[in-house]
């Protein structure tokens, strides 16, 4: 059975249970099978070489994950072809590319956690309560190393969108 962390997050104030351990700096990134669309899955094998900064988000659909995309979309311009943005929700695949289409988000590559939740479980941030992943955002250097996490604490918050691009930047230098 999977690790149960209660009181590490809250929605709207009210607290709230992650699944999954707790992932740290310096420790090496599980695994993922997610999916693409709904016939094609990607691993983290599938950027083998690159640097990845994974931006988690409830769902596309909420103003605080729109304006979380966005800006990563944004930042994506300038990090060049060494690094791949990761947009793990768990929306259905399709919505996501609706999502993506009508934004004009091109640049990050949108997965989904919808059929068993298990980017949110490996990576400690499946919320129990609704079967979404807490907002997160995680920097791997190209050998999978964590270089930065980010957990927030509340999840309708915004995360800190400096720190993760200075993290990816240190690595490219």
């Amino acid at each position: 059975m999977a690790q149960e962390r209660a009181n590490v997050a809250t929605f709207k104030g009210n607290p709230i249970t992650l699944i999954g351990p707790e992932l740290k700096f310096g420790d090496t990134a599980p695994d993922f099978r997610l999916n693409k669309n709904l016939l094609e899955e990607a691993t983290l094998q599938d950027y083998a070489g690159k640097i990845k900064l994974i931006s988690v988000v409830p769902s596309l659909d909420t103003g605080v994950c729109d304006a979380q995309t966005r800006r990563f979309n944004q930042e994506a311009a300038g990090l060049g072809e060494d690094v791949v943005i990761l947009t793990v929700s768990a929306d259905l695949p399709f919505a996501q590319a609706r999502w993506c289409g009508a934004a004009g988000v091109d640049r990050v590559v949108t997965l989904s956690d919808y059929k068993d939740n298990s980017f949110g479980k490996a990576y400690g941030v499946l919320i129990k309560e609704f079967a979404l992943d807490m907002r997160a955002v995680f920097v791997l250097d190209k050998d999978n190393k964590i270089q930065y996490v980010e957990v927030l604490k509340e999840m309708t918050e915004h995360p800190d969108y400096e720190k993760p691009v200075a993290a990816v930047k240190a690595l490219l230098s």
